[in-house]
């Protein structure tokens, strides 16, 4: 059973127009349905790509919620701190009359990961995706990442784009998904304020040169530019593109881009992280 409570905050007991926040619900039995969206779901099976139109995401902390619902997220439960629920009652408020299930912190760490939270979790419908025409209208700088599978190195990416003024990230389809549990945490929300999208099989290069963008490869070659040579600064349209954590760019991804640039390494280092290339990336180039 999960016992059902409305509570009330805000008011003393003699008030006379009780500020209800929602539809409180206090946990006592983790077994409950209602909580595999938050104990027992998979990324795949959240993701639900046969039915794409029910598929979900975790949004977890106070700050990445309300970045969701400003983009137009639409929630569907939320999990919380009992002691959280008086601090956060206006975004509670926001999500409207759905499902707020709540328990005390050391009953909610029974459920794995929510020592990472922050106290507060949100099961949100993942919105309509955008296509890749649509993320480079207007863009100047795009990313582009290629077989980036570790979440937590795309939600980095994400983070690094927003902070340095990139448009918009494209994503091979054997990238991690950006609203991927832990990308979404690492991104710090910002998978909801950049762009993105995912090649279709067939796309790539060669559709974002057609698209009016010139190509710059981060690879590892010695006749690479730097990646501080002027000209690269000086493109109208940049697409600054990054391969896998392991072997980096494929061969004939290199051979598509029109530059090819590198970061140069000092003490022997042979590369970087690619979620810390981005940043050094996008902060000379966007």
């Amino acid at each position: 059973m999960i016992a059902k409570n409305i509570i009330a905050v805000g008011m003393d007991a003699e008030a006379s127009n009780v500020d209800y926040i929602g539809n409180i619900i206090e946990i006592t039995d983790f077994n409950a349905p209602q909580l595999d969206v938050y104990a027992r779901i998979t990324e795949g099976q959240l993701l639900n790509r046969q039915e794409p139109e029910k598929g979900m995401f975790i949004a977890e902390s106070p700050r990445v919620i309300e970045r969701a619902l400003d983009y137009g997220c639409v929630p569907i439960s939320i999990l919380i701190e009992t002691r959280q629920i008086q601090g956060q009652k206006d975004i509670i408020k926001r999500c409207g009359n759905i499902p707020v299930y709540t328990a005390e912190f050391d009953v909610l760490t029974q459920l794995t990961g929510f020592k990472l939270t922050r106290g507060m979790l949100c099961a949100m419908y993942r919105p309509v995706p955008k296509t890749v025409l649509e993320v480079c209208t207007g863009a100047r700088r795009l990313a582009v990442l290629e077989n980036v599978v570790n979440p937590t190195n795309v939600g980095a990416v994400f983070r690094s784009a927003a902070a340095l003024g990139v448009d918009g990230i494209l994503l091979t389809p054997a990238c991690s998904n950006p609203l991927y549990r832990r990308a979404i945490r690492v991104s710090m929300g910002t998978v909801f304020q950049i762009s993105w999208a995912f090649f279709s099989e067939g796309q790539g290069i060669k559709l974002l040169q057609d698209l009016g963008f010139r190509t710059a490869a981060l690879a590892l070659k010695k006749d690479a530019l730097n990646i501080d040579a002027p000209q690269l600064r000086k493109e109208e349209k940049l697409a600054i593109v990054l391969g896998t954590e392991g072997d980096g760019l494929t061969v004939e991804t290199i051979e598509c881009c029109d530059y090819t640039v590198r970061i140069p390494m000092s003490n022997g280092v042979d590369s970087l992280n690619v979620a810390a290339a981005s940043a050094v990336a996008f902060w000379q180039l966007a």
